[in-house]
């Protein structure tokens, strides 16, 4: 059987306030709102990447390391102490940093959801 054309569409995090949410990566990756609803918010980056946010108000954040992580984002940066300062300054949350790991630093946005920053190899 040939495979059929399957491309990815969107990455969408739930999340309480899909707008609020969508400001905080807006800010962090400098891409643009591409589609805003009261319930869907789609962040436009270069070429084909799109973040999307949905509409969740039950949306309970894990636990990390007890519950494990489903799903995280990882950022790809060149300065580690400039990018750090940049989503703390937006409002991430610090959760382990380079001393863990001298490669990337792992936070939680403001809604809870873990992502890392990442240094390029």
């Amino acid at each position: 059987m040939t495979r059929p054309a399957i491309g990815m569409e969107y990455t969408v995090l739930d999340c309480p306030d899909p707008a609020a949410l969508a400001g905080f990566y807006g800010a962090v990756l400098g891409w643009e709102l591409g589609r805003s609803d009261d319930d869907w918010v789609v962040l436009q980056g270069p070429g084909a990447l799109r973040l999307a946010f949905q509409l969740a108000p039950d949306f309970v954040p894990v636990d990390w390391p007890a519950q494990g992580v489903r799903m995280h984002l990882d950022l790809r940066i060149d300065d580690m102490d400039a990018s750090t300062r940049w989503v703390l300054g937006l409002g991430a949350e610090l959760v382990e940093g380079p001393a863990e790991h001298p490669d990337f630093t792992v936070f939680r946005d403001p809604a809870g959801h873990y992502f890392c920053l990442c240094l390029n190899d």
